[in-house]
């Protein structure tokens, strides 16, 4: 057991730079407390002994701001970085090396008995205020941008982000740690596709000032031929 706990508080060492000492973490990491407290409530859901996990349970959120579920399955090196408003809903399946920042909420999507909230497979990163909802399941390595609201599988080793959720094209070493599940190159697919049609619509035009102006030089005449002209710059600055 103590090995465990020397493990959990290493993890904190490795993925927040303002830890100092493990006094501190110990004393002053409510992510930490959350945990602790959560592995002593699941070992007593899974003894059957309900009422007072939910009470353990329920006392944690309490003292630290986050709730996790005592049914919740969670693997070895978890880190929730500042937690509150974390929460953590019963059928939820967390695996190993795992994190979490604040406001994240892994919640289910229907009032059915069963698997109804997510599965996070190994090193899974998930940024403040996201929201990771139903029996999904989100893959090993995966990103999941802040705020990001996500209601489908997420393959292994991608990034998600936005309402709801897209995938985008991330070419970071596989595996390496992402505060914030930020990764700064990151290629918005959505913004690529309209970059090429601002691009392509400003070819189109002009193509179109020289077939005019061929027509023109051979003396037809075209009312209506000066039109305002697309300003691909200012259209590919709103996009970036």
């Amino acid at each position: 057991m103590f090995e465990r706990i020397k493990e959990e508080i290493s993890v904190v060492f490795e993925r927040d730079p303002a830890a100092r000492t493990s006094w501190e973490v110990v004393t002053c990491y409510p992510g930490f407390h959350a945990l602790l407290m959560h592995r002593l409530s699941h070992g007593l859901w899974v003894r059957d002994c309900k009422w007072l996990a939910r009470w353990l349970a329920h006392l944690a959120r309490w003292l630290t701001g986050i709730e996790i579920h005592p049914g919740v399955r969670i693997g070895r090196r978890f880190f929730i970085d500042h937690g509150m408003g974390v929460v953590i809903g019963e059928t939820a399946e967390i695996g190993d090396d795992c994190t979490l920042y604040h406001g994240v909420t892994l919640g289910g999507t229907t009032w059915n008995k069963g698997k109804r909230h997510p599965t996070l497979k190994n090193g899974v990163v998930i940024g403040a205020g996201a929201k990771i909802l139903g029996p999904i399941t989100i893959g090993e390595n995966a990103k999941i941008g802040s705020n990001a609201v996500v209601v489908k599988d997420v393959p292994d080793n991608a990034t998600a982000i936005g309402i709801p959720a897209r995938l985008v094209e991330s070419h970071e070493a596989t595996g390496r740690f992402a505060a914030y599940a930020v990764a700064r190159d990151a290629n918005d697919p959505v913004a690529k596709a309209m970059h090429a049609l601002i691009d392509h619509s400003v070819d189109t035009d002009k193509r179109i000032d020289q077939i005019l102006a061929e027509l023109q030089r051979l003396g037809l005449k075209i009312e209506g031929a000066e039109t305002e002209k697309l300003d691909g710059s200012s259209l590919n600055r709103i996009v970036d």
